[in-house]
């Protein structure tokens, strides 16, 4: 049977939540981070994440899926706090109904499994928890396979990206690597296991319209910091760099935006090939 802890004031138990919210080295150091909301916990549940421990309101009585939720996830703790705790707590002006403790996986590539049809992201250095989060939510809808965030980039485990993610953080892999080196690394060992393997910098300065790409292939999809675009070691491992043709007075895209866009060219070509004539 898990602890229930009732947590009436801003005790260290609650001090561990807080900064479990707002204090990424804390989340890393102990390899969980909050989920909140019924459409991420559902998810996470479904995609076999391990639950640490879940946070509740008291007084008051939890629904069926909330207590379907606990019964299922088998948390080690369960924290009721008082309500003013858990409206500080949550991200929302309205608080849900539980709170999860999730635990993180390893940062491993070997989590995006190598397939004839990969299909992956690599985001340089995203600064934005909301970009990031809606990046992967963008990957999960449209068919990728993996998502790579590179550089001293904005924490994947972010309350924002999660809750932009809308539950795909839980259905596509997110691996974080340090360094261009480490993306033209992995790369090389994709090329070496399917046999061949294109990587694709998407960019307002590159010369191939998007549609004239052939996305076939094994492909990886690589997209510029928010401010800076695309950096000098991560166009030089691309094989080809794309642009979305724009007719209006914007040079550039919301950098989700561009990856939905990409992504949705990819599979359209995908899909095609596989029609019968």
């Amino acid at each position: 049977m898990p602890r229930t802890l009732l947590v009436s004031t801003r005790n260290s138990a609650y001090q561990v939540l807080e900064s479990l919210r707002a204090n990424r080295q804390k989340r890393h150091r102990s390899r969980v981070f909050l989920v909140e909301g019924v459409l991420p916990i559902t998810r996470a549940l479904s995609h076999g994440w391990a639950f640490e421990a879940v946070v509740y309101g008291r007084p008051g009585r939890l629904s069926s899926w909330a207590r379907e939720v606990i019964a299922r996830a088998q948390p080690e703790v369960q924290y009721a706090l008082a309500p003013d705790l858990l409206h500080a707590l949550s991200g929302k002006t309205e608080p849900s109904e539980l709170v999860a403790v999730v635990r993180m996986p390893d940062d491993n590539v070997e989590r995006i499994h190598l397939r004839p049809d990969l299909l992956a992201v690599v985001m340089d250095t995203p600064s934005s928890p909301g970009n990031l989060g809606t990046l992967v939510r963008s990957c999960d809808a449209l068919g990728a396979h993996g998502v790579i965030v590179t550089g001293h980039a904005v924490d994947p485990y972010d309350p924002g990206a999660v809750t932009a993610s809308r539950g795909s953080l839980f259905a596509v892999p997110v691996v974080r690597l340090d360094s261009p080196a480490a993306v033209k690394g992995w790369v090389a060992n994709v090329r070496g296991t399917l046999g061949r393997c294109t990587v694709v910098g998407a960019d307002e300065t590159g010369d191939v319209d998007l549609a004239a790409h052939d996305f076939g292939p094994p492909t990886v999809i690589v997209l510029g910091n928010e401010q800076r675009g695309l950096g000098r070691a991560h166009r030089d491992m691309c094989d080809a760099l794309v642009r979305i043709p724009m007719s209006g007075t914007a040079s550039s895209l919301n950098v989700s935006v561009a990856a939905s866009i990409v992504l949705y060219e990819a599979g359209r070509q995908r899909r095609r090939a596989q029609s019968p004539p």
